[in-house]
């Protein structure tokens, strides 16, 4: 079976909140827009061939692709996509990390609205959804490529990541790893956890820690956990919207803001200081889920660094009072 048929016939039969379909790329509606635009192709190579190599040639057809249909339909598309995965996958982990009366809220709920799923299904679903769809646009940007005998569809999967909405770019993807091994490492839960992921693992390679998974086939995450600015395993992670990691604490001094104000109260002109993207710590985004897999994986790393991370911090309050103060008073 082609992969375009056995991809609508699995997004036929996903159902998001208030089963209502999920976002899914326009595959047929896509290639569609490609078959027609070979047709004009053709008819401009038996154009070409009767006209000198002086004449200037244009396409004797309207082009929906050089029209701009294909681009900004698949834009569209995969924004949709990537914000429906990150919506659900930010509500599924808030549930698994959420305790007390909340916890029981939240539970009480979707048990009322009748959709309660559990939530290693749940993640599996999520893992899946992402990664057909990033297949699904890979294939349909390769057949862009084909057809035009250029590289514009490499060239917007560059730009797509830019853009942050690359799916397989998604922190809530890194998120929903790390939940798959926290689940794994419990033995009570062990049997279950296997059905997230087929693989997930995090390794250590000369005591540099990253989270590596296979996805499919020749797709691979694998996601350094080394902060560049303090060189070290991240503690109290968060992600920025381009994609990089960084310790809480250091990705507030790249911003230069203090952890009183924290990274929302960062200038939008503030740049990421790996790949020095603008904008990047407006929606930063904390990895709670990788916190504490890092916490279990290296005991004895996260205790020294929590100790000196308490002091530096009281460090920092203080000093921004007393900044504040000072000014307060005039000196």
């Amino acid at each position: 079976m082609k992969f375009c048929k056995k991809y609508e016939e699995y997004m036929e039969g996903q159902l998001g909140q208030n089963n209502k379909k999920l976002p899914r790329v326009g595959l047929k509606k896509l290639k569609k827009i490609l078959k027609k635009c070979r047709r004009c192709h053709q008819s401009r190579s038996v154009a070409a061939d009767t006209t000198t190599v002086h004449d200037t040639f244009t396409c004797p057809h309207q082009c929906t692709v050089c029209d701009g249909s294909f681009f900004p339909s698949l834009l569209k598309e995969m924004s949709e996509v990537v914000g429906c995965f990150n919506k659900c996958a930010q509500r599924l982990l808030e549930r698994h990390l959420s305790s007390g009366f909340r916890k029981c809220l939240i539970l009480l709920k979707e048990r009322i609205q009748g959709n309660h799923i559990a939530l290693v299904q749940e993640g599996r679903e999520l893992v899946t959804y992402a990664i057909i769809n990033a297949i699904a646009m890979r294939k349909i940007l390769k057949k862009y490529d084909k057809v035009h005998y250029s590289k514009q569809g490499q060239a917007f999967k560059s730009q797509a990541q830019s853009m942050h909405i690359e799916i397989l770019q998604s922190p809530w993807l890194c998120e929903l790893m790390a939940f798959h091994i926290n689940l794994r490492e419990n033995k009570a839960r062990n049997e279950k956890a296997l059905a997230l992921f087929d693989g997930g693992v995090l390794i250590f390679n000369e005591g540099k820690p990253s989270l590596t998974c296979e996805l499919f086939d020749s797709i691979k995450l694998d996601i350094d956990l080394t902060c560049s600015i303090c060189l070290d395993t991240v503690f109290d992670p968060v992600s920025l919207t381009c994609g990089h990691i960084f310790c809480y604490i250091c990705a507030c001094k790249g911003a230069s803001v203090t952890i009183v104000d924290g990274l929302q109260a960062a200038n939008h002109k503030e740049k990421c200081p790996l790949c020095r993207e603008e904008g990047v710590y407006e929606g930063a985004m904390r990895l709670e889920e990788l916190n504490i897999l890092l916490s279990r994986s290296c005991p004895e790393y996260w205790k020294e660094r929590l100790q000196t991370e308490r002091v530096e911090r009281v460090r920092l309050v203080k000093e921004h009072w007393d900044n504040q103060c000072r000014a307060f008073i005039g000196v």
